[in-house]
């Protein structure tokens, strides 16, 4: 990261800020500190979409939000329930390791 976006970010945060900032993940039990990595990664360094999009895929699109104004869309509990899940198997999915 550049030390210009490291200065553009961090010039409103006061070093007392930063100081409880550490203090609070220190508290983190260590399951949690991935997850917060993960967090603060997107917010210090957001994914870019690099990809081109498609004449197929822009099609694709333009199909579904002209579907979308004369059709309901599927609810996600409906979707899972559908495929044999519940909620709390989706709620408490795990990747494996």
């Amino acid at each position: 990261m550049s030390q210009e976006r490291q200065q553009t970010q961090g010039e409103h945060a006061t070093p007392a800020a930063r100081q409880r900032a550490h203090e609070l993940i220190d508290c983190l039990p260590d399951a949690q500190i991935s997850a917060l990595v993960g967090l603060l990664s997107t917010i210090v360094e957001p994914a870019l979409e690099d990809e081109e999009i498609s004449e197929e895929e822009e099609q694709a699109v333009a199909r579904a939000k002209e579907w979308f104004k004369t059709n309901q869309g599927i609810p996600f509990e409906d979707v899972v329930a559908e495929l044999g899940f519940t909620m709390e198997q989706v709620r408490n999915y795990k990747e494996p390791a």
